[in-house]
């Protein structure tokens, strides 16, 4: 418990840390603006951060060197790569306009309208693409089984549930996946 108290009362002398602020603090200032890629605000809590170590470890005052301005950079150098660091460890932030735009998980009634859009458009398909439909997406019943429940081949599923989704997406433009571009497709085939 001695050594705690003997390490909470050694410190710097304020006027020394005040002097060290008023010969290095400009250039330290600068150096950091650097590293922070010109923030302001960030660079100065970085600079008092720095001052506020030199204030808990006056032994750095004691040190070989004839200027504590290599000390006090490398203090600042690596408090800004930590805060970088602690900065890309999390998550990114969004502000308040996704949050605005972004339906509600709770609230059914997107879920509901969309349900509705969904059952028209099948509704308006044919009857054969429509049974294809039925069996392989709200059956969950794989392309084998859809065939044998239907009595027809599995390339006639398959065909049949190809036609239908290009006939909803046309009836559903807003629920269809982005088409890839020209030069892509060109690409693959």
């Amino acid at each position: 418990m001695a050594t705690a108290t003997v390490t909470a009362t050694a410190t710097t002398d304020e006027r020394a840390i005040a002097e060290l602020q008023r010969e290095h603090g400009p250039a330290l200032l600068s150096f950091l603006q650097g590293l922070t890629y010109g923030d302001q605000q960030r660079a100065e809590d970085l600079l008092q951060e720095t001052l506020v170590r030199a204030w808990q470890h006056p032994e750095a005052f004691d040190g070989p060197y004839e200027s504590m301005r290599p000390w006090l950079f490398t203090v600042g150098r690596r408090l800004a790569i930590d805060a970088r660091r602690s900065r890309l460890a999390r998550p990114t932030e969004i502000g308040d306009g996704v949050l605005a735009t972004t339906p509600d998980p709770a609230d059914i009634t997107e879920s509901a309208v969309a349900a509705l859009d969904v059952r028209a458009a099948v509704e308006s398909l044919s009857p054969e693409h429509q049974a294809v439909l039925i069996r392989i997406y709200f059956q969950g019943l794989s392309v084998n089984e859809a065939a044998e429940a239907l009595g027809i081949p599995p390339g006639t599923v398959k065909s049949r549930s190809y036609y239908a989704l290009r006939a909803l997406s046309r009836i559903l433009p807003g629920y269809s996946r982005p088409r890839p571009a020209p030069a892509a497709r060109r690409a693959r085939g």
